[in-house]
Parts: structure tokens; C-alpha cells; sequence
């Protein structure tokens, strides 16, 4: 059994069709929200990060301010 096979107008009409309907519409939204919340995961990961490595070097919520200012001076 042969598959359908497509001129080049008959793809392009289906691509037209599909990018106006409102399924594709509403499944593209929904990869950005995924997308977009995966980055924010991974930027909230790399502050963790660096936090640990602040947390090492003795600084806290507390003190980090006056640490800081103290090494601009």
C-alpha cells in the first residue's frame, strides 16, 4: 500500500489550515507555559546554587549586606 502523497500546494494548504485552527492554537500556548515554567525551574535552580556557595562561604540573609558593602570599600 503506497502512502497518500502530497503535492507542494496540498502541503501548504494543510499547513494554512493547521495554523489556523484553534486546536494547534491552543496546543502552542500550552508548550509555552510548559517552556516558559521549565526556564524559570532552571533559573531558580542556578540560584540555588550559588546560594549554596554563599551559604559556604559564611555569608547568610542576615549579614550579606554589611559583607558586601564592606567589600566595596
Amino acid at each position: 500500500m503506497a502512502k497518500d502523497l502530497f503535492t507542494d500546494e496540498q502541503v501548504e494548504m494543510e499547513i494554512e489550515r493547521l495554523q489556523d485552527s484553534d486546536d494547534v492554537k491552543l496546543a502552542k500556548k500550552e508548550m509555552q507555559i510548559k517552556y516558559k515554567r521549565r526556564q524559570y525551574m532552571y533559573s531558580l535552580r542556578s540560584l540555588e546554587k550559588r546560594g549554596k556557595q554563599l551559604a559556604e562561604q559564611g555569608l547568610t540573609l542576615e549579614n550579606i549586606e554589611a559583607k558586601m558593602a564592606g567589600e566595596e570599600a
